[in-house]
């Protein structure tokens, strides 16, 4: 866009301050403060070797690179698995040189799918040359990394990168190194740069999967932690998704994008460390207190204006840095400013609010400062782009004091331009246009018409616009020297210091990075918080024994969804009760009850209050289920084959310290081969005795017990939901007690799903057939005696045939008359 100063003299009219005008010609706009999330693209590279596995990731969300030390991973690949379900990654890099078992892996892992093939990793395999250990730590120390200050000698980055990087886990170094060459071939995120410009790298971070509790997409499915359906606006068509009713979707009220996405990590990542869980509910307990509602309310004031800072810092990095991204910048410099001193003024005795304390160093107030002092905000907004104020640099301020007075100084320029011009030319003015220069612009007579009437005695003609001429003069090529081309080397001024204050911030970002990390911790712990204490929560105790015990625990969707919800008590003890059956009436609240044992324990496990009025939680080391079918037409398996696979699942890989749910299964094949397999199941994990997980099994199959298929143990306890028979009326009470249910009230509950009274009436008489032994007679039978004229009917016809006829044709009789009779009465 280009800037005019213009000056304008017109004869019979004295130059006046009323005639002089300086105009910028720069079409301008505030753009709404930017918060965007670019895609969360993550790609993963892994090696494997001697039974060890080193990961390392590139998120794009963040422009960071997080890495697993070397951990032990058996020829299952269990690990693996895991960090490839929860990191989800786009594309999976690892060596072309590897064995069978991993060859397997990688082809299950590039063709299995749970819905769209859209979202199946791309697996790239790379040289093993390029995994070279050597190699790989050449990489990585010739790295460009922004957060490493730029004072540091060679010898000095070595030892910075070493305190961060745990050069004695091989398989993680190559890894890595193969992951940094795989970026510098793809030009992840910085595809469309000049090739000068690197993949920006702003962060270095360990992550591990030790003490991560064990649970399955079918599990998340299932118990609705997660839930995402169709965005209703047209103008979500391009994401598609919002989060729908779920756990995450209610106790989701992060003020800040980093707070929602460490929730969201919590949730995946739900441990058995005691002491994790214990701080985190530490700070619960705290903002739950009526006294310090006050610092809650201060705390998310400042939470909302935390913004995207890896945004903004790779921005720094490229030098496309918007009049935004400084604004966004120091407002959440500054509201982390106002959380340090918040926290500072909280009981220190909290693990986190003393690590907010000392992480928020003073280089936060060092980067508030600096662009406090530096941008000019007004002026920025106003003119699109990055300004310095006044008082920062003298040549600059120089050069836009002559800006200034250019206006002034033109329309004197031009009254005197203008004596010396053709009497015809009523008016003129001197213009500035950058990288162009000055010029004197005149209007077109009407005796101009070619180009040969633009020439006019010591006047160099330029061009023709919007009717006016414009030439250059003796006196502009003068003013061209003198003040040469203002604007353009007041901009390239400006963005000169514009990168110096980009360099100095990015050598302090590692405080903005630790800013990200406990914001989000504190957003998630302060929404936790006040979910808790709106929903009348209760802290739960940990305890080494392996038991549960909930007294009065709620389903917390549940009770969102009913006027009265009735709770009910959760016990599981190491040597009694830890095998549920629980049976009663359909519609009784069996999946209901189970779902809300596995809610409760989850949310105790991610370190969040739960809905019960006391809850003592042994630590957990999985949460397996049979509740529902996720059937995909992907998969190729019938839905009998989902449940056996769940339920193999639970089999095979639970341990004493796991939770197992299994609602109904074995109604997906015959009713006897189904019992037959839920009984042994169930026989299984009573033989293992106090070893056994805590298992909740709701069922049916009444005969379980009637048949007394399972042996006596006192694991083992028989439970039931009480209900009430009010004339045909069956009434639920939803209220666990001890028992057995000997019957479904099938019936009852077709009528209440509307099920014609004729079609209930039959399946009851079929029900008390079967129940009592006798036959079951077709109800569209013919009756006797109209089946015995039937016959009757057909002798005759045998009879009227003279068999001595020779005209009588005994084929055509057969078919047409005796075997049609003969059908009709069969």
């Amino acid at each position: 866009m280009a800037f005019c100063s213009t000056s304008s003299t017109s004869r019979g009219r004295p130059p006046s301050g009323a005639n002089a005008e300086g105009s910028s010609i720069l079409q301008h706009g505030r753009d709404a403060e930017e918060d965007e999330q670019e895609g969360s693209e993550i790609y993963m590279s892994f090696l494997w070797h001697a039974g060890q596995l080193g990961i390392a990731y590139y998120d794009l969300a963040d422009y960071s690179i997080h890495f697993m030390p070397d951990a032990p991973d058996s020829e299952g690949l269990k690990l693996l698995q895991r960090t490839i379900e929860e990191v989800n990654p786009q594309c999976i890099l690892t060596s072309a040189k590897q064995d069978q078992n991993l060859s397997e892996f990688l082809r299950t892992v590039g063709s299995e799918d749970d819905s769209s093939a859209d979202r199946r990793p791309e697996i790239v395999l790379y040289p093993h040359l390029d995994f070279g250990l050597e190699v790989s730590k050449q990489r990585i120390l010739s790295g460009h990394f922004p957060f490493i200050p730029s004072h540091l000698s060679e010898a000095e980055r070595i030892l910075y990168l070493s305190s961060i990087i745990p050069f004695d886990s091989p398989n993680m170094v190559r890894a890595l190194g193969g992951l940094l060459k795989f970026l510098d071939r793809r030009r992840v995120g910085v595809e469309l740069e000049d090739i000068t410009i690197g993949v920006p790298i702003l962060a270095l971070k360990k992550f591990l999967l030790t003490d991560i509790v064990n649970m399955d997409q079918d599990t998340y499915c299932v118990l609705q932690i997660f839930k995402t359906e169709a965005h209703p606006s047209v103008y979500k068509m391009t994401s598609g998704l919002k989060e729908g009713f779920s756990l995450f979707g209610i106790m989701n009220r992060c003020r800040s994008k980093w707070g929602e996405k460490l929730m969201r990590l919590w949730f995946m990542r739900p441990t058995r460390n005691l002491k994790v869980l214990n701080t985190r509910l530490d700070v619960i307990q705290f903002f739950m207190l009526a006294r310090n509602q006050e610092a809650v309310q201060t705390l998310q004031d400042c939470l909302k204006n935390i913004k995207n800072i890896p945004l903004m810092l790779k921005r720094m990095t490229v030098s496309h840095t918007k009049v935004n991204d400084w604004q966004a910048l120091y407002k959440t410099v500054y509201s982390a400013v106002g959380i340090r001193d918040t926290c500072r003024s909280l009981s220190q005795s909290i693990e986190l609010f003393a690590r907010v304390v000392q992480a928020f160093t003073d280089d936060l107030n060092y980067i508030a400062s600096l662009i406090s002092k530096v941008v000019d905000f007004e002026e920025s907004l106003s003119e699109n782009r990055f300004t310095v104020k006044p008082g920062i640099d003298p040549a600059i301020d120089e050069k836009k004091r002559k800006l200034v007075g250019l206006s002034d100084f033109l329309t004197e320029v031009a009254r005197k331009e203008l004596e010396n011009l053709d009497s015809r030319i009523p008016t003129c003015c001197v213009i500035y246009i950058p990288l162009i220069g000055f010029l004197l612009s005149i209007p077109r007579l009407p005796s101009m018409v070619d180009k040969n009437d633009f020439e006019i005695e010591g006047l160099d003609f330029m061009f023709l616009s919007e009717d006016r001429l414009h030439y250059r003069s003796d006196r502009t090529k003068e003013l061209d020297a003198m003040l040469g081309d203002l604007h353009c080397e007041i901009r390239d001024h400006e963005t000169l210091i514009m990168h110096q204050l980009q360099a100095k911030i990015l050598e302090r970002s590692q405080v903005l990075y630790d800013v990200i990390e406990y914001a989000g911790q504190l957003d998630v712990l302060l929404t936790m918080a006040v979910i808790a204490r709106e929903n009348g929560y209760c802290r739960p105790k940990f305890t080494l024994c392996n038991s549960i015990h909930i007294k009065d625990g709620r389903h917390p969707l549940m009770e969102l969804c009913t006027r009265t919800f009735v709770p009910n008590n959760i016990d599981s003890f190491e040597e009694r009760g830890r095998i549920k059956i629980l049976t009663g009436p359909n519609s009784c609240g069996k999946s209901v009850y189970l779902k809300q044992v596995g809610l409760i324990v989850f949310m105790a496990l991610v370190g969040s209050y739960v809905p019960a009025t006391e809850a003592e939680i042994g630590l957990l080391d999985g949460i397996y289920t049979r509740i529902h079918s996720r059937e995909s037409v992907s998969l190729g398996l019938s839905t009998f084959m989902i449940d056996l696979n769940q339920v193999a699942n639970a089999v095979n890989n639970s341990t004493q310290h796991s939770l197992i749910l299994i609602d109904e299964f074995g109604k997906g094949t015959n009713t006897v081969d189904g019992l037959s397999l839920l009984a042994a199941v169930v026989r299984h994990w009573i033989i293992e005795g106090s070893g056994s997980p805590h298992v909740y099994v709701s069922t049916n199959f009444h005969s379980l017990v009637q048949l007394k298929l399972l042996p006596d143990s006192p694991l083992v306890q028989y439970l039931t939901l009480e209900t009430c028979q009010d004339g045909e009326e069956l009434v639920f009470f939803y209220q666990l007690k001890e028992g057995v249910s000997t019957v479904s009230h099938a019936a009852n509950i077709a009528a209440l799903a509307g099920m014609p009274a004729k079609v209930i009436k039959r399946g009851v008489e079929v029900s008390e057939l079967i129940r009592s032994g006798r036959p079951i007679q077709r109800v569209d039978h013919p009756s006797k005696e109209s089946q015995l004229e039937r016959c009757q009917s057909l002798v005759d016809k045998f009879l009227a045939v003279d068999l001595e006829d020779p005209n009588v044709d005994l084929q055509d009789f057969m078919s047409q008359q005796v075997l049609p009779a003969a059908a009709s009465i069969l």
